[in-house]
């Protein structure tokens, strides 16, 4: 079960949002357990990440798409 920050991390990366760097640190998890892989400088959701969010969002019983601005083009 991923933690708050975690989520909020992976929110962040969803809606392109740079973050500080204190948080990268916590990328190399998120990227061993699938939720994230990085290109180049940018870090960008796996469809695992997506269903992570859109599940985050349908829980807190938020349209998906408002919560975490992911659109199927995104996927990976």
């Amino acid at each position: 079960m991923l933690r708050d920050e975690q989520l909020s991390i992976l929110r962040d990366i969803s809606q392109s949002f740079a973050f500080a760097d204190d948080r990268q640190g916590k990328m190399g998890q998120l990227i061993a357990d699938g939720y994230v892989m990085k290109d180049g400088d940018l870090f960008e959701l796996t469809a695992k990440g997506v269903t992570a969010v859109e599940d985050h969002a349908a829980a807190l019983g938020v349209s998906e798409l408002e919560q975490a601005g992911v659109s199927s083009d995104r996927l990976i």
